[in-house]
């Protein structure tokens, strides 16, 4: 491959994002080869490098968390340097920005993060309460590169990170409006730096579809690059990603950059220059995914740095912790979610009993779950429990739960024909399927044939007895959910009656550890219908 002639005046930019501590290119249920993990991306880093020494290298964030070597490491290796940052200081990246994943640990395990990083961690919107000033170092950075061009790079990241995070792991920090914050910070370096190309390198994504504007998702603010793109001057290029959507194109002007997710692509974006009147001016700008395939071999010496860690988790995910009498495989999300599973059953029952109340909900984390077999390993665990949630206990009304469950009952649509199927708003432009929750200690029953809004068409507890609305009732669920994730806004500011600050994998692994052998059953308390005769 031959190199640029200098004359070329072009600056790279290599783009990671949301590669959850993937390294390998292995699929950590089946021991399977993927076309994934930063080994591969790897190569096709060093092979840009040979076409553009100079490029710029950047991650976009949510690195840390994510994969069961991620958890391994969190739980068991803490003392040594985190796996992804080894190879990011191998590969010689520019800068990071920081996800809202990079939260999951902990502030202690974050600032060994940062640490143990030869690049700096970027996010202008986050502050330390009691200096006011950016919590994890700078805001941006300048380069300068090729014949004298000055690079901008600002990292923004998300503001909705206390909706889901444990507010232990980001006490006495701030998190300003990530598009307030853009706007701002945009201004004072085109003023300060007067850079010839400014990038936005933002942990989130797009709340409006790039060809027509129409609004996408939920309409909060936890999206808002759209707005970036068309209300903030003076923005060259905006990564982007938290979505996990594979996008270049380019939006009123902004070149914008999204590589998916797990290391499968790598983000490139090559901008031109002009010589005009003794001053660079951006001539033309590109952006492309370099997509991983089965053609590029993963790279060696990335291997090398993490094999040890890599087979140290391997060895623990295949520890027996124990065994399932009856049958708890999910062959079909869409059916586990249409009436109780006895995988969801046991989930739900464990949360009840460490928590000691007699109301639970759950979701489906891993859409891909195939439950447990007759043997649970470790591997099985962290395939269900993908996310470092704890448990919280709030204290709802009768109208709370109900109105929950009109929430969740959203998830689905009535498909032509009358098969069930899923609200697009779920799969596109990211896949939501955790936002579903199934009960437990209540029976109740969703027509979704009817109204979004008006689908809970039988609601009493457990012993048939009513919910009533201004009862108060107790109920167990997810760190994520409590906080009103997935909005689920009927949970913000309720009391909190217990937090539980361990992560939920463990309290699961733990308690199957303890039974040895756990029994498949089901409650059959809950279900949902399609225009039954009863409610036509």
């Amino acid at each position: 491959m031959e190199k640029r002639s200098a004359a070329a005046h072009v600056v790279d930019i290599l783009v990671t994002s949301d590669i959850h501590g993937h390294i390998y290119p292995t699929d950590y249920r089946t021991r399977e080869v993927r076309d994934m993990g930063l080994a591969k991306a790897a190569t096709i880093i060093r092979r840009e490098r040979l076409v553009s020494p100079q490029l710029l290298l950047v991650d976009n964030g949510d690195l840390i968390q994510g994969s069961p070597q991620a958890y391994y490491y969190a739980r068991k290796q803490g003392d040594r340097p985190h796996p992804a940052v080894v190879v990011l200081n191998e590969l010689q990246y520019d800068a990071a920005v920081l996800g809202n994943h990079e939260f999951n640990y902990g502030l202690d395990a974050l600032r060994t993060i940062v640490r143990d990083s030869r690049f700096p961690w970027l996010s202008a919107g986050i502050t330390d309460d009691k200096s006011n000033e950016p919590a994890f170092g700078m805001p941006y950075i300048t380069k300068v590169v090729g014949d004298g061009i000055k690079v901008a790079i600002l990292g923004i990241t998300t503001h909705f990170i206390p909706n889901w995070e444990n507010p232990l792991h980001i006490e006495d920090l701030s998190f300003a409006d990530a598009l307030e914050t853009t706007r701002t910070w945009v201004a004072r370096i085109r003023e300060e730096e007067n850079p010839q190309l400014l990038v936005v390198s933002y942990h989130g994504g797009f709340e409006r579809n790039l060809a027509t504007g129409l609004p996408e998702g939920r309409g909060t603010s936890e999206n808002q690059a759209y707005a970036m793109c068309t209300e903030v001057e003076g923005i060259d290029v905006l990564i982007t990603g938290h979505q996990h959507r594979s996008l270049a194109a380019e939006v009123n002007g902004v070149t914008i950059i999204q590589p998916g997710c797990n290391g499968g692509a790598v983000g490139k974006v090559s901008v031109e220059f002009a010589d005009v009147e003794g001053q660079w001016t951006i001539a033309a700008k590109k952006a492309e995914l370099l997509r991983v395939d089965h053609t590029i071999a993963p790279d060696e010496a990335v291997l090398e740095l993490t094999r040890d860690m890599e087979s140290e988790t391997q060895a623990w995910l295949d520890q027996q912790i124990g065994q399932v009498v009856g049958d708890m495989t999910i062959t079909s999300p869409l059916e586990c979610r249409r009436a109780d599973h006895p995988f969801i059953a046991f989930i739900n029952k464990v949360q009840m009993e460490i928590a000691g109340v007699e109301l639970s909900h759950t979701a489906l984390l891993n859409h891909e779950s195939e439950g447990f077999g007759s043997i649970i390993t470790m591997r099985d665990i962290l395939t269900n429990f993908m996310y470092p949630n704890t448990l919280t206990v709030l204290r709802l009304t009768g109208s709370d739960i109900r109105e929950a469950l009109e929430q969740t009952a959203a998830y689905f649509r009535v498909e032509a024909g009358g098969a069930l199927g899923v609200n697009p708003s779920y799969i596109e432009p990211k896949l939501l399927h955790y936002n579903y929750d199934m009960w437990a200690g209540i029976e109740y029953e969703l027509d979704v044939s009817r109204p979004i809004g008006e689908r809970v068409v039988k609601l009493m507890g457990s012993k048939g007895q009513p919910i009533e609305p201004d009862g108060h009732y107790d109920v167990v669920m997810n760190s994520y959910r409590a906080s009103g994730g997935g909005d689920y806004d009927m949970y913000r500011g309720k009391p909190v009656v217990k937090e539980i600050d361990i992560d939920m994998s463990e309290l699961i692994a733990d308690n199957i550890i303890q039974r040895k052998i756990i029994y498949a059953e089901r409650s059959s308390r809950w279900k949902v219908v399609i225009d039954t005769a009863e409610h036509e």
